[in-house]
């Protein structure tokens, strides 16, 4: 990836992303009994594993791939390295649900409003514990409301087999960005999207199966 094609993607994408007014969140699911006052993630749990996806940003009809590497490092934190397929690091991040650091990043890709949104997606990819305060129903999920701070989060998982497919994320007002995972066994995430609600912003992350 050269360096024009990444200040091309930042400069005239990501430099739109301003406050964009979308229509106020409102549950259209009946309200249910609690079945359970917390709930464990069980993705990017395991911090022997290197989770490893093949990546494609697309931001204002723009488009980065490359790889996306996401490791356990302790309870609480993780660490994220994004490099080009070539592999060039793009940026090498540490973050839990109160901390955030910044180990490298290239210098196309340091905007505040670039780094604040990735920030907040990837905490929300990578949350390890939600407490549950209300729970609904809809004909295929149970779902569940986490609230924290100014923010709600609404997990959908599957009647069937209690399996986490969607997280939602929203203000008190209005939905920000959604989570979507595909997993065969509810342990480990084949697919995962993030999809923006406000912003042309979609982040694709496809599981990296080694040939060897």
């Amino acid at each position: 990836m050269q360096k024009s094609t990444i200040q091309y993607l930042l400069i005239n994408s990501f430099l739109m992303l301003a406050l964009f007014s979308c229509s106020p969140f409102t549950k259209s699911y009946t309200p249910k009994k609690l079945d359970r006052t917390s709930y464990e993630v069980p993705y990017f749990s395991d911090s022997k594993t290197d989770y490893v996806y093949k990546t494609n940003i697309t931001v204002y009809g723009n488009e980065l791939s490359g790889i996306f590497i996401a490791k356990k490092i302790n309870d609480t934190t993780h660490r994220i390295v994004f490099t080009t397929e070539f592999g060039n690091k793009l940026f090498d991040f540490e973050i839990s649900e109160t901390t955030f650091k910044i180990n490298s990043i290239v210098s196309e890709l340091d905007r505040k409003i670039l780094i604040n949104t990735l920030k907040e997606d990837f905490r929300l990819l990578l949350k390890k514990e939600y407490l549950i305060q209300e729970q609904f129903e809809n004909d295929f999920f149970n779902i569940y409301k986490s609230a924290d701070k100014n923010r709600d989060n609404y997990l959908f998982l599957t009647k069937k087999d209690q399996k986490l497919e969607k997280v939602m994320h929203s203000s008190k007002t209005k939905e920000k960005f959604t989570v979507l995972f595909n997993s065969e066994n509810n342990i480990f995430a084949e697919k995962i999207q993030i999809i923006h609600q406000n912003i042309k912003l979609k982040i694709e992350l496809n599981y990296f199966k080694s040939e060897n």
